[in-house]
């Protein structure tokens, strides 16, 4: 999402979600075909916060200005203060890329002013969101002009669809899906970087961290062993390796994180 940040070694990090009052909102039909949700954040600690890869790019507003931040490849370390508050939406996949008129691939790992990809865009948000400091207020408001942009936007391609979601299952149906869309590795590969900031390979890599993440949100109580096959990993050892890699934590940190222990 942005460029991390030095951190104490000693400090373990808190995923996002436990870092304050994380909120999500369904899209109204309007904006159903261009974002995955809305959602806001109010943080509540002063402890490091880690934002895990997900495959998806926001648009947010913060300390009032507007940044979209790009997909990641690894969790992002951002600097935030308790009591800040943070309003965002996810685009859905393939839409970024639209709106932005741009590769994901130019902004992956990187938070950059709305300004600087959309003028147009982020004058119409900032000039209207900067009055509103209450957050329901800003929440409303920026849903609210989401939706008259989106008056003026094509629907995200529908081959973004096809390739996130061969990505999610994790079933490795790459060779099934170049056939249905008719192209080739290259060009696949091409079009997950358009689309998503890196290779399908790279994305479902994000991907499995995420099932895993949803089982112990689920409330599985599964052996580290059980939850790793279950998550699509080959092995434990799979599973550590890869979390590690791409957030910094250990499975059973993220274990004890999700699930509140």
């Amino acid at each position: 999402m942005t460029v991390g940040t030095a951190m104490d070694s000693n400090i373990r990090p808190l995923l996002a979600k436990r870092a304050g009052r994380y909120r999500e909102y369904a899209p109204s039909p309007a904006l159903a075909p261009h974002f995955r949700c809305l959602w806001s954040h109010e943080i509540r600690t002063a402890r490091p916060v880690a934002i895990v890869p997900d495959g998806y790019c926001d648009l947010l507003f913060a300390n009032g200005r507007l940044f979209v931040a790009g997909p990641d490849r690894t969790a992002a370390f951002p600097p935030m203060m308790p009591g800040m508050s943070i309003i965002g939406a996810r685009f859905a996949p393939g839409a970024g890329a639209a709106w932005l008129k741009l590769p994901l691939s130019e902004i992956t790992g990187l938070s950059i002013p709305l300004s600087d990809l959309a003028p147009g865009k982020a004058a119409l948000l900032e000039q209207r969101l900067s009055d509103r400091p209450d957050q329901a207020t800003a929440r409303s408001l920026f849903a609210s002009l989401l939706s008259e942009l989106a008056r003026e936007e094509a629907g995200p391609d529908p081959e973004a669809r096809l390739i996130f979601a061969v990505a999610d299952q994790g079933s490795g149906r790459i060779g099934d899906l170049q056939q249905k869309l008719d192209i080739g590795e290259r060009q696949l590969r091409r079009r997950a970087h358009h689309h998503f900031g890196y290779g399908i390979k790279t994305l479902e890599r994000v991907r499995r961290l995420q099932r895993f993440m949803a089982l112990c949100r689920a409330g599985e109580t599964l052996p580290l062993a059980a939850l790793a096959l279950e998550a699509g990993f080959s092995d434990q050892a799979h599973m550590t390796r890869e979390i590690g890699d791409l957030t910094t934590l250990t499975p059973l940190a993220m274990v004890d994180q999700l699930t509140g222990r």
